[in-house]
C-alpha cells in the first residue's frame, strides 16, 4: 500500500476512533444524567395514632397525661397532621432515625391558628442528632419566635438547647409555610464533632397557649 493511501487510512482510521469515544461519552454523560437522585425520606407523616389521638411511638417530656391533651393528630383533606394546642412541655420520638450526613437537610410544615400578644415564642422544632456521654439527647433547637429576629443564636449550656430563630413574629395566621435547615452543618458548627451515624430522634414543642399545627418531617439529600 503507498504511503498516500495508507495515510488516508488512518485518518479514517483515527476520525472513527474519535467518533466512538465522543459517542461513549456522550451516552455516559446521558446516563449520568439522568440517574435519579438519592431518596427522601419521610421520618414522620403522623398517620399512626393511638386511641387518644396521640402519634404513635411519640413520648412525652413530663406527663403523658397531659401531652395526650395538648397534642392531637387531625385530618384535612387527606394530609395528617398534629395539632398543639396549649401545650406545656415537649413530646419526642426516639424512633426516627436517618443518617444526617447522607441527608442533611430536614423540611418540616407549621400553620399557627391562634397565639397570645404577650406569648414568648410560638413553636420549636428539636432534632437529635446525637447523645453526650449520660446519653442525653444533643439537640438543636430551631425556634419561631415572637420577637426575637430570624437568624438570632442562643447557645446552649449544659441542660439547654441551642436556639436557632428561624421565623419571627405571628404571621402567617392560618397558613402553612415550609422550614428547610441543614441539620448536620448546624451540629457540626454549633458541636465542633460529627454527629452519630444515625440520629437520635425528634422533639417537638408548641408554646403556652398557642394553637400551632406540625406538618411532616422529611429528610432530603443535600
Amino acid at each position: 500500500m503507498s504511503r498516500v493511501r495508507w495515510a488516508a487510512w488512518e485518518k479514517m482510521i483515527c476520525a472513527g476512533i474519535l467518533a466512538w469515544a465522543i459517542g461513549v461519552g456522550w451516552s455516559v454523560q446521558t446516563l449520568q444524567a439522568q440517574e435519579p437522585a438519592a431518596s427522601s425520606i419521610v421520618l414522620e407523616d403522623f398517620q399512626e395514632v393511638d386511641a387518644n389521638g396521640f402519634p404513635r411511638h411519640w413520648e412525652a417530656q413530663r406527663s403523658k397525661a397531659t401531652a395526650q391533651e395538648a397534642y392531637t393528630v387531625h385530618r384535612e383533606d387527606g394530609l395528617a397532621f398534629l395539632k398543639a394546642k396549649g401545650a406545656t412541655q415537649r413530646i419526642y420520638t426516639k424512633r426516627i432515625t436517618w443518617n444526617p450526613k447522607t441527608h442533611p437537610i430536614l423540611t418540616w410544615r407549621w400553620r399557627l391558628v391562634s397565639v397570645p400578644e404577650d406569648a414568648e415564642f410560638i413553636a420549636a422544632v428539636y432534632p437529635s442528632l446525637d447523645t453526650d456521654l449520660m446519653f442525653i439527647p444533643v439537640n438543636t433547637k430551631y425556634l419561631w419566635s415572637m420577637k426575637k429576629p430570624k437568624g438570632t443564636i442562643t447557645e446552649g449550656g449544659l441542660f439547654r438547647s441551642t436556639e436557632i430563630v428561624i421565623r419571627s413574629g405571628a404571621h402567617p395566621i392560618g397558613e402553612w409555610v415550609e422550614e428547610r435547615v441543614n441539620v448536620y452543618e448546624d451540629f457540626k458548627s454549633i458541636h465542633r464533632h460529627e454527629p452519630a451515624p444515625l440520629a437520635w430522634g425528634i422533639s417537638l414543642l408548641g408554646g403556652p397557649g398557642v394553637e400551632i399545627d406540625f406538618g411532616p418531617l422529611i429528610a432530603h439529600p443535600e
